[in-house]
């Protein structure tokens, strides 16, 4: 009787244990997609910027060169 007593409560512990290990997993995961999105966000908004023509000079006032 002692050894399915000790036995469930060997599991019990083992499956805890799993338990709270994937939930760190969990978040590291969602802190590492979190990060990717806000640099996929900024890489985004930055290619979608219009580039101005120069305002002065002759390099640039009439054609966009950073195309």
């Amino acid at each position: 009787m002692d050894t399915s007593v000790n036995n469930v409560v060997a599991q019990s512990q083992a499956l805890s244990q799993a338990q709270t290990a994937q939930q760190a997993q969990m978040k590291i995961f969602k802190e590492a997609l979190d990060t990717q999105q806000q640099q996929v966000t900024a890489l985004l908004e930055s290619a979608s910027a219009n580039p101005q023509l120069a305002g002065d000079g002759s390099v640039g006032t009439q054609i966009n060169t950073y195309a």
